[in-house]
């Protein structure tokens, strides 16, 4: 008896623990998206380049990825209007050939909501 009215007190707690937080969930916050392209000097996608990415109005950046084997590359942001500043690190990187790239210039790239911003890093040697 003792047992029976256990299992019904143990299975009507587990029913109520997953009606609750099936109902206390949140939508998932709206944000954009800056997706972008890493490109040696001749044109070609580069892989596993350092890619940082800072609000334009701070100094150390935010965020730091790095290229996949298209060169592509893609950071989450907030939503909302924000500007943003995206370049590539490349110290002490060399290409298998052995030439050192240089970084290419920041990219300032603009936010007004929850869009998504398409950029492309060229590097020099």
């Amino acid at each position: 008896m003792l047992a029976a009215v256990l299992s019904v007190v143990v299975v009507t707690g587990l029913w109520c623990a997953g009606h609750a937080s099936a109902d206390d969930r949140q939508p998932p916050k709206p944000y954009a998206l800056i997706f972008g392209t890493v490109w040696d000097p001749d044109g070609r996608p580069l892989y596993g380049v350092t890619v940082k990415i800072r609000r334009a109005n701070e100094k150390k950046a935010r965020w730091e990825l790095y290229s996949d084997h298209a060169g592509e590359f893609a950071q989450r942001v907030p939503a909302g209007k924000a500007d943003y500043v995206v370049w590539a690190d490349v110290k002490g990187s060399k290409l298998p050939s052995g030439r050192k790239l240089k970084s290419g210039a920041e990219i300032a790239v603009h936010i007004d909501s929850d869009e998504r911003s398409d950029i492309g890093l060229h590097l020099e040697w």
